[in-house]
């Protein structure tokens, strides 16, 4: 029953930082954002999210954990509702930035999750979880420009406020009580923080793994509405209900806890790499030859891919060490959305100046340098643990 609770609340939390890709058009016009600033309304709220990844995520590692979560979101019903009221640019933008911030609180509920869950079974915990988590950024962009196209931009931010605060109560029923044996101030936790980067090779290949494969995954998503317009003439309801059948990759976070939990850890990263340089070279394909049924396959399977090494290397990660899971998933995480942020300009950048194809060749690509990389990792380790810290 927790799991499902986590499941659902980190869902609802991260799809806040989502709604505005959809929405920075009416956005912009209805507060007189002048164009040049128009890409700030999405920006701000991606690099506050940023910001409370690195500053406020390993918060866990010396916070009672209940308390901080609970303060996140207060601080993320208080956000939106400084969205959802705003009549000029400053106040929405410094808004978006808080939202960004504080929608952090579902990255601290993830490593309480592996406290709260027996060994065996923490890789189909983390598996269901992400699963909550990813189908809330899947569905953030089709109900926004849903709600959007009936009753307004600040409609989403409405509704989400609301059941932000509907998260807030859940929350104070229901999270337990965990307490950190902190051995350490704030300021030594940020540097704590970056020095696991240097000590940790098996972090440093993961977040390189994730890193590459969320940022193909952005840069899909960031190019891939844009060419079905062009392509093949889709209005944004239309786009929408596209990005709605992509949500069905989510379905394989559980499997692949389930798969990692067997130890099959490497060999699901292997997969999802093989899948998603596929996935990519079929839509390619699928583009030029105006085969839309293909083109939703092959966005799925990306999905897949994805979520999948997603759940298997947030496994690995929090298995290095009991006492530092809140810095190593902020530094995990920090990186996986740098990587994510790159992916969404490259996309946009590549579909300008070489369509779709150039597009497609790209993150094929990359995927075929990360893939490259983890061959490294086959040949010098064989199938070793990784090393804890």
């Amino acid at each position: 029953m927790m799991t499902l609770v986590f499941a659902v609340v980190c869902g609802v939390t991260v799809a806040n930082i989502y709604y505005a890709q959809s929405l920075a058009g009416p956005i912009a016009r209805d507060l007189r954002v002048p164009p040049q600033w128009a890409g700030a309304i999405v920006t701000l709220t991606q690099l506050g999210y940023g910001a409370g990844l690195f500053f406020l995520v390993s918060l866990g590692d010396i916070i009672e954990n209940r308390r901080l979560t609970l303060m996140l979101t207060a601080g993320l019903v208080l956000s939106l509702a400084g969205v959802l009221t705003s009549t000029s640019p400053g106040v929405f933008l410094l808004s978006s930035f808080a939202v960004g911030v504080c929608s952090v609180g579902s990255q601290v509920l993830v490593p309480l999750a592996t406290w709260l869950s027996p060994p065996a079974m923490r890789g189909r915990v983390i598996g269901n979880i992400m699963g909550g988590l990813i189908t809330g950024i899947m569905l953030a962009r089709p109900l926004a420009s849903f709600l959007a196209g009936h009753f307004g931009w600040r409609a989403v931010f409405a509704v989400s406020d609301g059941l932000m605060i509907a998260t807030f109560a859940l929350l104070w029923r229901v999270l337990p009580v965990r307490h950190p044996h902190p051995r350490m101030g704030y300021g030594p936790l940020l540097v704590s923080t970056l020095r696991l980067l240097v000590v940790s090779r098996t972090l440093r290949r993961r977040m390189t793994y994730q890193g590459v494969l969320f940022g193909v995954f952005n840069m899909f998503w960031t190019g891939v509405p844009l060419m079905l317009h062009d392509r093949f003439g889709l209005s944004q309801q239309a786009i929408a209900a596209f990005a709605l059948a992509g949500a069905g990759g989510a379905l394989s976070a559980p499997f692949a806890g389930r798969l990692a939990d067997r130890g099959h850890t490497r060999l699901v990263t292997g997969m999802a790499m093989c899948v998603a340089m596929l996935s990519w070279a079929v839509s390619g394909w699928a583009a030029s030859a105006g085969a839309m049924g293909v083109l939703v396959i092959a966005a799925i399977t990306l999905d897949t891919a994805v979520q999948a090494n997603q759940v298997v290397s947030q496994r690995v990660v929090y298995s290095l060490s009991d006492d530092a899971r809140g810095r190593l998933n902020a530094a995990y995480m920090t990186v996986i959305f740098m990587g994510g942020a790159a992916g969404s300009t490259l996309g946009a950048w590549t579909y300008f100046h070489g369509g779709w194809g150039l597009t497609s060749l790209t993150g094929a690509g990359l995927v075929l340098v990360s893939l490259l990389l983890y061959m490294t990792e086959l040949r010098s380790s064989g199938m070793e643990q990784p090393k804890r810290i």
